[in-house]
């Protein structure tokens, strides 16, 4: 007879990738153990195990479930009633805002999937392209030449996420700018340069 789920496994779940996630972010996916996952999360390895075989599982649940909700807040903000300036403001935003609180989960995406199976990584890959590809269509509403004489969209829309994705490196909540406002400052800064880029 299969084993049922406990009512609060999901809630067991989530803890347990929380804490993964500050002790890889802390001492790296290489130096991080299950032990120490299981002290930081204040629960027994053998509950720890229950959940995960392994870092590598560990890893990769914790950043599939970083993009599939990046990616549903996205698809949450989107309007196409719009302009496309606005449209790209606004998903600005929204990524900026799923990121808060997520530094742990966002070092773990950038740093821990050389540990992934190749099957794992084309998985998240294929999230990841889904995003990208949200934003260049909007990029490309904004400038349609952009790829008329060079392949320019790509890098154009990937240094958008230059600026969303090192935004935890420097940011501070009692800055002297609050996320939306450097919102405002990373949409503009490719609303008016992507004007020039031919």
């Amino acid at each position: 007879m299969a084993r049922t789920r406990a009512v609060d496994f999901e809630e067991k779940q989530r803890g347990i990738l929380a804490s993964a996630a500050a002790v890889f972010a802390e001492v790296g996916m290489e130096k991080a153990s299950m032990s120490m996952i299981a002290s930081h999360g204040n629960v027994s390895k053998a509950l720890l195990y229950h959940y995960y075989p392994g870092k590598d599982a560990l890893i990769f649940d914790i950043v599939q479930t970083h993009l599939t909700e990046l990616e549903s807040a996205i698809e949450a903000a989107d309007r196409t009633d719009v302009t496309p300036q606005e449209r790209l403001r606004l998903l600005v935003k929204a990524v900026l805002k799923n990121y808060e609180g997520a530094d742990n989960e966002h070092k773990v995406q950038l740093n821990g999937t050389h540990a992934l199976s190749p099957e794992q990584l084309s998985e998240l890959r294929t999230i990841e392209r889904r995003i990208v590809k949200h934003f260049s269509a909007i990029i490309e509403d904004l400038n349609p030449d952009l790829n008329k004489n060079r392949p320019l969209l790509m890098p154009v829309t990937m240094s958008l996420f230059g600026m969303m994705n090192w935004v935890y490196m420097w940011f501070r909540p009692n800055g002297p700018i609050t996320r939306d406002e450097y919102a405002d400052i990373a949409t503009t800064l490719i609303l008016e340069g992507v004007k020039a880029v031919r």
